[in-house]
């Protein structure tokens, strides 16, 4: 009997790259999280994370930076997406890769190249940790958040604006009316790709010369003193912390998309 070849084999090396390079490093994470020094089950890890003020604290402080970085980003993003995609600007496709440019670029020497500037305006960087570490961020994540808000509102459909102003809607009513909500799964797309990283992402603070400390710093911290087991048991709690917000984002955007489908 001849066998058809089907298109479900061409997933089985990506298949075999999720097993041994994703699922198999988590679970000896979840293994180092859950044992202590001598292989036997214990969450005492879990407990020592809630019972130490100092690791909250990190984790909240890490939220705060996130939030604020994804904010600015967002802010910044937006008005530049918008004009690129809907304002018909001419060879747009170049201003775009003017700004993914960095991202081409060595992740060490724009930091490098950004720690110089900073230094030139503030004298000691040192001086000035939180805002350094949000123009630090912002720099690196800022195309991450423009490129799937580009990609949505250029194709969003013309004729809907077009429709809002024929019943009498002025520019400002359109665009909250009507463009803004349908570019939120730009905004969403462009939320997950900055806020989760921005979490986590302590080279940057390194490079500044930051003293601050976050998620990342704190993982780094545990296993640079050879505590596995610690830094395991954070690295699950921030996996599960991804996972929520995955979650809640997902759900508030299908949300939304029912929402659209009734009023359409």
């Amino acid at each position: 009997m001849k066998k058809h070849f089907s298109r479900r084999y061409l997933g089985i090396p990506y298949m075999i790259f999720l097993i041994f390079f994703v699922i198999a490093p988590v679970l000896v994470i979840l293994y180092y999280a859950l044992t202590n020094g001598k292989g036997q089950f214990t969450l005492s890890n879990l407990f020592g994370f809630f019972s130490s003020g100092y690791a909250i604290g990190t984790l909240v402080y890490s939220i705060f930076i996130a939030f604020i970085v994804t904010l600015v980003c967002l802010i910044l993003a937006y008005p530049a997406a918008y004009i690129l995609a809907k304002e018909k600007v001419r060879k747009s496709s170049v201003l775009i890769i003017l700004f993914i440019t960095p991202m081409w670029i060595n992740f060490t020497l724009r930091i490098t190249a950004l720690k110089e500037v900073l230094t030139a305006l503030e004298g000691n960087i040192s001086y000035y940790p939180f805002l350094n570490t949000v123009i630090g961020m912002t720099y690196d994540f800022l195309p991450f958040m423009i490129l799937p808000l580009y990609t949505t509102i250029s194709k969003l459909d013309d004729t809907l604006s077009e429709a809002a102003e024929d019943l009498g809607a002025g520019s400002a009513k359109v665009f909250l009316k009507v463009t803004l909500p349908l570019s939120v799964p730009g905004i969403i797309s462009g939320i997950m790709m900055v806020f989760l990283p921005a979490m986590t992402n302590y080279v940057i603070l390194d490079m500044l010369y930051n003293s601050t400390f976050i998620m990342g710093s704190l993982i780094g911290s545990y296993f640079a003193a050879y505590d596995w087991h610690s830094g395991s048991m954070i690295s699950i709690i921030l996996l599960v912390i991804i996972f929520a917000v995955n979650i809640i984002t997902d759900r508030f955007a299908d949300d939304d998309a029912k929402g659209r489908r009734a009023v359409l």
